[in-house]
């Protein structure tokens, strides 16, 4: 059905979704059924994912923050039974790696958080690189042993550390405590200090909720399905790095990068992914 949608309603769909419509929404909207949406998201998101990989390559990035996102599929940890498929559902982690200077998305990984997703997720990053980078992350203590793994001495590490203060929440409220300090630290080679940072990449995460329906939280928007939810990241960092201008550099992160000479439009987008679908 997917593939006898006209090239106008995939587009129509697919820039709904992209600007954080529902699948219902999106159909109400369109006029195409609920189930056609989702085959079609299933499709241009793996082809996203075979672009991004194709064409994020050789990068000269010099300055990297990564940090991952949380989610969940089908339903929240607590509710997970012991039938339950533990790799399908429940938590279900992003992890995304942005190039400071030019807010290139160059690599993600949507999974567990456990090292092995997280040693996979960096040997993606440096695989990717041409030169040296100085990179920050957050406390999570997988990175360093991945870090190391895949970058050797040949990196500028340091970690930034948030510390909050205890406030209590009171009824009806949700909002995270304050930061009462941010620790700095670094951990190999010699990182420029008023570098480390991770405010980028957290700004991007406020970026995917807000992009992507089944990410904004206590809504009933969330995914059922594993293959979707992956989908929908491949779509929203595609568009994100190729079609969607950047408001700080006038231009998208991949023209930024040196990835793309021009600005693609959702048509762009469509026909790289489906010519890529049909020669693989």
């Amino acid at each position: 059905m997917v593939n006898h949608l006209r090239t106008e309603k995939k587009l129509a769909v697919l820039a709904h979704l992209v600007e954080g419509c529902s699948i219902r929404t999106t159909e109400r909207i369109t006029g195409v059924h609920r189930d056609t949406i989702c085959r079609l998201l299933v499709r241009v998101g793996a082809g996203c994912a075979l672009l991004l990989d194709e064409r994020l390559v050789q990068l000269p990035c010099k300055r990297l923050e990564l940090d991952e996102l949380w989610s969940f599929v089908k339903k929240k940890p607590r509710r997970v039974q012991p039938t339950d498929d533990p790799t399908r559902v429940g938590d279900v982690w992003i992890y995304v790696a942005i190039c400071a200077d030019t807010k290139l998305i160059l690599s993600y990984l949507v999974g567990k958080r456990e090292a092995a997703n997280t040693n996979f997720f960096v040997a993606d990053v440096a695989s990717r690189l041409r030169n040296r980078v100085q990179v920050s992350t957050d406390g999570l203590k997988q990175y360093v042993e991945a870090i190391e793994q895949a970058f050797g001495e040949e990196i500028d590490y340091a970690t930034v550390v948030k510390q909050y203060e205890a406030e209590p929440i009171g009824e009806g409220r949700y909002s995270p405590p304050d930061v009462s300090a941010v620790v700095k630290s670094p951990i190999c080679g010699e990182p420029i200090a008023e570098l480390v940072s991770t405010s980028y990449v957290e700004r991007q995460n406020l970026t995917m909720r807000m992009a992507m329906r089944r990410f904004t939280r206590l809504t009933n928007g969330f995914s059922k399905k594993l293959e979707n939810h992956s989908a929908a990241v491949a779509l929203h960092v595609a568009h994100y790095n190729f079609v969607r201008l950047h408001r700080t550099l006038r231009t998208t992160p991949a023209m930024e990068a040196g990835v793309e000479p021009v600005v693609w439009s959702i048509a762009d987008l469509l026909m790289a992914v489906e010519a890529l679908i049909e020669r693989k």
